[in-house]
């Protein structure tokens, strides 16, 4: 979990759920609405007996592009694809983009292809100033759900017609 106070008294709580963890809202890898909303009540009334100060509350997950901000979180997503901004430059640049994978003795490598071959970037955490999984979005499915239909001799039409 994480807290964030910004302007106005907005009081923002980041929450995520734990591979392999029993839910009351049910099963799942993904936070959803029944979450945020069971949150927000505990917290409302927790807040309220601490006395904390804030105008509007905000329950969310982190989103698709989720900061990873302790090692446990590099662990989850080694594989996935990544963006990190380290703390000094590395051959002039800061801001490196590939695939998380981990190395040995507490290093992790950033796999990425320049252009001209693939190459690696080893790092340790303590070098990173921020790092974020990059948002995969996958239309393929409506894709290829229209070219089995045509490859189905299926009618593709808006109205579920033959095109005219």
């Amino acid at each position: 979990m994480d807290i964030e106070r910004s302007a106005r008294g907005l009081l923002r709580v980041f929450i995520d759920r734990i591979p392999g963890r029993a839910y009351a809202s049910g099963e799942g890898e993904f936070v959803t609405v029944e979450d945020c909303e069971q949150v927000t009540r505990q917290l409302q009334y927790a807040l309220e007996v601490d006395g904390v100060a804030y105008e509007r509350l905000e329950v969310s997950s982190p989103g698709l592009d989720r900061p990873l901000r302790r090692e446990a979180d590099y662990v989850r997503f080694a594989g996935q694809d990544v963006s990190i901004t380290l703390k000094a430059p590395f051959q002039g640049r800061k801001v490196w983009k590939g695939r998380l994978a981990a190395a040995d003795a507490g290093r992790w490598l950033l796999q990425f292809n320049d252009g001209k071959a693939d190459q690696e970037l080893a790092f340790a955490l303590e070098e990173v100033r921020e790092a974020r999984l990059v948002p995969v979005l996958d239309f393929k499915g409506r894709r290829g759900k229209k070219a089995e239909e045509a490859a189905a001799g299926a009618p593709t039409g808006v109205d579920g017609g033959s095109e005219r």
